[in-house]
Parts: structure tokens; sequence; C-alpha cells
């Protein structure tokens, strides 16, 4: 049994196979984060107990449930498909970890993000056109509870990467190499990690 089909097994989920039937120019198909790839984040240190994760584009549920059970994370899936937010829904009827997790029926850049979201996480879920929209979401809330913003970009496009370039509130803070975990070398199998920090928290802490 390999991976994909094992954590989903200790999971008791659902979440294997690609789905593109309502896909189009502006939001792509379901496709899961591959499990290896999720193990080398939570091996990161990036995400724990007390932080709360939220995954644009979640689709089944995969990542949700992952960092539920493996790194304590509260955790928040949005999906626009009502179709697969259904599935996600049967998934938390079955899943080993149910405690931390809830799943909204929206659209991405229609979202207002909660004040104790301190962690983002994105697998191309969408367009350049509605990332624009769902960051001044996230920078809304940021300043609304200025905190640590951690954003995680799984397989970033060149399109997304010059665009998170230009963000005044942004800061680059770590890449995650995944090349290493597929037989076919990618330079986009990485994770690319972006701060919004909180400098309130630091002058505090140096002074």
């Amino acid at each position: 049994m390999n991976k994909e089909f094992s954590w989903d097994k200790i999971l008791q989920i659902k979440t294997v196979g690609r789905d593109d039937k309502n896909a189009d120019e502006y939001r792509y198909p379901y496709e899961p984060t591959p499990y290896c790839v999720l193990e080398r984040l939570a091996e990161s240190g990036l995400l724990g107990e007390g932080d709360t994760l939220l995954d644009y584009g979640c689709g089944k549920g995969r990542v949700g449930f992952f960092f539920s059970y493996r790194t304590k994370t509260d955790a928040i899936g949005i999906e626009y498909d009502e179709r697969i937010y259904q599935s996600a829904l049967e998934n938390q009827k079955t899943a080993h970890q149910k405690a931390k997790l809830r799943f909204v029926l929206t659209r991405a850049e229609e979202y207002e993000v909660p004040t104790d979201v301190n962690r983002c996480y994105f697998f191309n879920p969408f367009s350049l056109e509605i990332l624009q929209k769902v960051m001044a979401r996230i920078i809304d809330s940021y300043y609304a509870d200025p905190r640590e913003i951690l954003l995680f970009f799984y397989y970033p496009s060149d399109e997304f990467m010059c665009y998170l370039m230009t963000l005044d509130e942004l800061e680059f803070y770590n890449e995650i190499e995944c090349g290493d975990l597929f037989e076919t070398k990618d330079a986009r199998e990485r994770i690319m990690v972006f701060e919004l920090p909180c400098y309130e928290i630091e002058e505090h802490e140096n002074g």
C-alpha cells in the first residue's frame, strides 16, 4: 500500500484522486497535496498546537485532517465546490481526528479571515486574480489583530511568486525543498513560506 492510501487509512478518510468536474480558468481542479509533502511541512516545526491553519481550496479536507492529527493544529478548510465540500463533511464523520477541524462552503475571495488564523496553506487552488483578493482579506485580518502569520505556497507558479514579492507587508521566510521526494526533477517541487511579521511582538520582546 502506497503512502497516499496508507495515510488515508490512518486518518480514516478518502481524499485520493483528482477531480476537475467544476474547474475553470479561475478555480483549478481538486488535487490533494501528496502526503510526503505534508510530512515534510510537519517536520519543519512551523505548525503546532496553538496554531490555526486556514486551507484555501481544501477539497476533501486532507491538509486539515493531516495536521490536526500529526501536529495538533486547529484547522479551517474553505471550499467553493459544494459537491467536493460534501465529501469533506463525509470524511469528517469517519475521521480519526474530529475536534479541531471545521469546513466552510464559500468563495475564497469572499471569506473574512478570522483573527485566530495564523497559518495559511495554498496548493494553487485558484487564479492570480483571486489570489490578489484573498491576500487583501488576509492583510485586512492582519491589521485588525496584528500577529505573525505564515503563508505556505506548495508548488507555486512563477506568476504567484512574482506577485507575492511585490507585497510590502509580506516578507520571504523560508523555502522547504520537496524535489527529493519524487523521481521526476521539478524545480517547483517546494514550499515557499512567506511571513506577515508582528513587529509589536518583536519590539516587546526586544524591550
